[in-house]
């Protein structure tokens, strides 16, 4: 074969592995378009508990931390702030509106190593699982820059309802 050929023929492989990913991608878009993120603010009067810098890495179907959703505006990974409030969770990415999950979609929040693209030193990720809309639950994983995962957990746990089992 020819250098030309060679050339000819990674060309081709290359434009076939792009289509699959935006065919992929597109099929995946479609299969979740009807899954929202909670756009909004928290409630006036809410007190500010905790304020983080954070890269937001992906929300995935719950305890599936491989498969991504596409989710509007938590498609892709993000630069962004996380607020804690006495209200739930104001969620600010950079070129999205301010979503905001409150306490009573909240579900759980840990620690993780790992999400899609994602693999951190044991514990470097926080998992918030939070129920959308049809109260499915899912998984948001953020990366805190400032502190570390543990301490953005540590905020967001008061948020949850005493069980009692924690005696």
């Amino acid at each position: 074969m020819t250098r030309e050929g060679a050339l000819i023929v990674t060309l081709l492989g290359v434009v076939v592995v792009l289509l699959l990913l935006v065919w992929a991608w597109r099929r995946r878009s479609r299969r979740d378009a009807g899954l929202a993120a909670p756009v909004g603010a928290p409630p006036d009067g809410a007190a500010e508990l905790a304020r983080f810098g954070v890269l937001y890495v992906a929300t995935t179907r719950h305890d599936e931390p491989l498969e991504r959703l596409a989710i509007r505006h938590l498609g892709f990974r993000a630069r962004g702030e996380v607020t804690v409030t006495d209200g739930g969770v104001a969620v600010d990415l950079d070129g999205a509106p301010r979503l905001f999950l409150a306490t009573a979609r909240l579900a759980a929040v840990d620690q993780a190593t790992v999400a899609i693209d994602r693999v951190v030193e044991s514990g470097g990720l926080t998992r918030l699982v939070w129920r959308l809309d049809d109260g499915t639950p899912v998984d948001s994983f953020f990366r805190p820059q400032e502190a570390s995962a543990q301490a953005l957990a540590t905020a967001i746990r008061p948020l949850f309802p005493q069980t009692g089992d924690d005696a």
